[in-house]
């Protein structure tokens, strides 16, 4: 297996991964009623590719051992496999073949093996910290509501899916009960965020802790996602505040927590405090936009991805300007990397569009319903307009494989399916006419 290219091995780790949740929840003791394999099939893939979109209600659907297991897929998604294999390598004292390393290297998106460990034990523990405080934090305070045991249950539960951005809940329609809960919805953004933001930057604030040391990549991280979420929650709130059915009715305090949750949780994460169903047109095209840029590289979000973003706005800025090169905090940006940001573009859009093309054909939902599904699936927040649910198989298949690609990085999933290869063939140069 190891002999393979480190994206297949990648894929076929995560489909593995998906067929063993496959058989745990369609095990009699998963499900308070009989559920199909395919629904199975579903949900795990929905749990490993931490999305969130969801065929049954989890929390009348599925027993507590059935909880467990797709969270525990949620987590092992969400970290990566690889992760884990490799400190338990490590753990083991087991020396990593070149073919390991290549994997990991793929995986943890770093260049040089001698990071490896580091960044391994670093996403292990910032992972296990956050969730534990979380957890902690949450189960203190739904006590006050819940028995200790539920009130803990339900703290860990939330805790991992929101640190690793997939939006299953056990409260009926998601977190919309505590849609002014303060301590609720910032405990969750807290972890969407730094489960979003990348376990580099984290890695990187946490040792330099001041500003002026950190490297380009951690600033422009930081600084794109406070824009992104202030913006997202100045223009949601301003674009709702008249909607009756979402926040005209609350008061103003109530009105700017619903708005930064849904801001937050739309990159990626898909826990929900208001009835997505009920946004204007324009509300929904802003949660798309946030939701098709996801989250940072090597976290738990996805999307085209923060970085992809910047690079492409820096780039067009770049050619504006009539620059030669593309430049963030006076470093260059090569391009190499120019040209990886514009085909995840183009292969993230492609998928978009393959995928309401092939729902459009299938179902009779409206189309921004249906645009509004494939998104969220290809960029796996699993945010939806009621719609999953009511999808035919085939449609349902089609989400599935979507929320599969996204995961992996379209990318991977083309370098899986075709290995590159550099040809030493140089063309002599023409010109060609765009735009």
């Amino acid at each position: 297996m190891f002999r393979s290219s480190p994206p297949v091995v990648l894929a076929s780790g995560f489909l593995l991964l998906i067929l063993l949740g496959t058989l745990l929840l369609s095990l009699p003791m998963a499900a308070r009623e009989p559920i199909s394999a395919f629904t199975a099939f579903f949900m795990a893939t929905s749990a490993v590719t931490v999305t969130g979109l969801a065929t049954i209600e989890p929390s009348i659907a599925l027993t507590n051992f059935g909880q467990i297991v797709l969270i525990s897929l949620a987590q092992l998604g969400g970290l990566g496999f690889v992760t884990f294999s490799v400190v338990a390598a490590i753990a083991l004292g087991k020396r990593m073949s070149l073919s390991q390393q290549a994997l990991a290297l793929e995986a943890l998106n770093q260049t040089s093996v001698s990071k490896i460990r580091r960044t391994a034990f670093a996403v292990f523990k910032i992972s296990l910290v956050i969730e534990l405080i979380a957890a902690v934090i949450l189960a203190l305070w739904w006590s006050l509501d819940y028995p200790p045991l539920t009130a803990i249950y339900y703290g860990v539960f939330h805790a991992i899916g929101a640190f690793n951005n997939v939006g299953f809940s056990l409260f009926p329609n998601s977190l919309a009960q505590f849609l002014g809960d303060a301590v609720t919805v910032f405990v969750f953004t807290s972890c969407i965020i730094l489960g979003g933001i990348g376990f580099s930057v984290l890695n990187d604030v946490g040792h330099k802790k001041r500003w002026a040391p950190l490297r380009p990549y951690t600033k422009v991280m930081l600084m794109a996602t406070l824009i992104l979420n202030l913006a997202g929650f100045v223009v949601l709130w301003a674009l709702e505040s008249n909607n009756y059915a979402t926040l005209a009715g609350l008061p103003w305090h109530e009105q700017a927590l619903a708005a930064w949750m849904q801001s937050v949780t739309s990159r990626t994460a898909g826990f929900v405090t208001l009835d997505i169903t009920q946004l204007h047109d324009s509300s929904t095209l802003i949660i798309m936009l946030l939701m098709f840029i996801g989250g940072g590289s090597l976290s738990t979000a996805s999307g085209i991805k923060i970085g992809t973003f910047v690079i492409l706005l820096a780039a067009v800025y770049s050619y504006l300007r009539h620059r030669q090169e593309v430049v963030l905090f006076k470093r260059s940006i090569s391009s190499d990397t120019v040209q990886k940001s514009l085909a995840l573009l183009l292969v993230n859009s492609a998928l978009v569009f393959l995928g309401v093309l092939i729902l459009t054909i299938l179902e009779k939902a409206p189309f921004i319903s249906l645009l509004f599904e494939v998104v969220s699936a290809v960029s796996t927040t699993g945010m939806s307009r009621d719609l999953t649910p009511q999808l035919s198989t085939a449609s349902q298949a089609v989400i599935a494989l979507l929320m599969f690609a996204g995961r992996l990085g379209p990318l991977t999933l083309i370098y899986s399916l075709a290995t590159q290869k550099r040809s030493r063939v140089r063309y002599p140069e023409t010109e060609f006419q765009v735009g």
